[in-house]
């Protein structure tokens, strides 16, 4: 009898830890969350057509998880870009637009070495920040505090190599807008694809990366030969290493194989160099140059333009930083200023943005966000975080 007792417990206490694992498991295989973005902003530029623009943005996102084992999961991420904005001239007249448009939408499988993601989606790479000849798939300005941009429809898989190499497969369909550095855009009924390959060297890194893609050039202008269909390649390398200071190399080659006049051929090359003084807090400086040449021929440099970026980091105290990018455009010796205070907190973080630029604004690294202008201006932004 006391055999039986005693075997009874053992089978419940093995189940009640068995019935806890299952619990546990559960939990661990469905995860599901939601966050969001919420920022508002002020705008004062009294050389636009209103002075005073006021906006708000709203980017709810939603993420789930299903753990399949230790080291196999599937998670899916949506995210849509609610936005809208007023001009106000006062005393004359004023306008509002909005717009709602998806920002992120795709599902993923991982495991420890190999990730594939399909749907809608940010694919960026490359070690340059303020000059980025690899800016091949994003519009993101780097005084942009949002870091804003579209995703791409595509297919991306990575895998890494246990000694840090590793490679990238993707194809890109359906995407109709200009991207990066394109003033041509996609025959989006064709798929484009590439590659890239990185490998760990001494003190560093070094990559070597391939696009290739059909272009459209039949809304261009007249200055350009109208092509349904222009086959187009791109190349790039690009190497980093950090010894007592950081630098790094990006070179880009893009070709198309029908003649186009002088955009046939490109070249973008940016070398730049980082390095934190040890002055209070801690002075940070990041100092890039871009050399953009387009020729019929390649590598000419016949027609080039070149483009210098400083940018100073510094804090303040805990929660607060000094932020200034200075660019300077060498052919029209034309100098653009921002400069960017913030204090950050747990969830909220609040910006105070100035900027002095030419009115004519023509530097290759303008993004989407909306938030930048030409002139002489101050913005204010209010950014929450959930």
């Amino acid at each position: 009898m006391k055999k039986q007792i005693y075997l009874i417990s053992v089978i419940i206490i093995f189940l009640s830890f068995t019935l806890k694992a299952q619990d546990s498991i559960m939990i661990l295989k469905n995860s599901l969350k939601f966050q969001g973005q919420l920022s508002t902003w002020a705008h004062i530029n009294d050389r636009n057509s209103y002075p005073l623009y006021i906006g708000g943005r709203y980017i709810p996102q939603v993420n789930y998880k299903i753990q399949l084992s230790k080291d196999k999961l599937i998670d899916f991420e949506a995210s849509v870009n609610l936005y809208g904005d007023a001009g106000i001239h006062f005393f004359d007249s004023a306008y509002a637009d909005g717009k709602i448009s998806p920002y992120r939408l795709w599902g993923r499988y991982s495991t420890e070495q190999l990730e594939i993601r399909i749907g809608m989606q940010k694919i960026n790479f490359g070690s340059a920040t303020m000059l980025r000849a690899l800016r091949w798939f994003d519009k993101i300005d780097p005084r942009d505090p949002l870091q804003l941009t579209d995703g791409v429809r595509a297919v991306l898989a990575r895998y890494y190599f246990l000694n840090n190499a590793n490679i990238w497969l993707w194809s890109l369909y359906g995407n109709k807008n200009p991207k990066g550095f394109e003033f041509v855009k996609t025959n989006f009924t064709h798929p484009e694809f590439g590659g890239r390959f990185q490998y760990p060297i001494p003190c560093g890194e070094a990559a070597i990366s391939f696009n290739h893609r059909i272009a459209d050039s039949r809304d261009i202008n007249n200055d350009i030969p109208a092509f349904k269909e222009i086959p187009e390649n791109k190349i790039g390398i690009d190497v980093k290493m950090d010894m007592t200071v950081g630098v790094w190399f990006e070179g880009v080659w893009v070709n198309k194989t029908k003649n186009i006049g002088e955009f046939t051929n490109q070249e973008v090359m940016t070398v730049g160099t980082d390095y934190t003084f040890a002055l209070g807090k801690g002075l940070n400086i990041v100092i890039e140059h871009m050399l953009i040449a387009y020729n019929e021929k390649a590598f000419q440099f016949s027609d080039t333009r070149n483009f210098s970026g400083v940018s100073l980091s510094y804090p303040i105290g805990i929660f607060d930083k000094l932020n200034s990018i200075i660019y300077y455009d060498w052919t029209t010796n034309s100098v653009y200023n921002f400069v960017n205070w913030y204090r950050q907190f747990n969830r909220t973080t609040f910006y105070v943005m100035g900027y002095w630029n030419p009115e004519d604004n023509k530097m290759p690294i303008m993004g989407a966000a909306k938030n930048l202008y030409g002139g002489k201006g101050v913005q204010i932004m209010f950014v929450f975080n959930h």
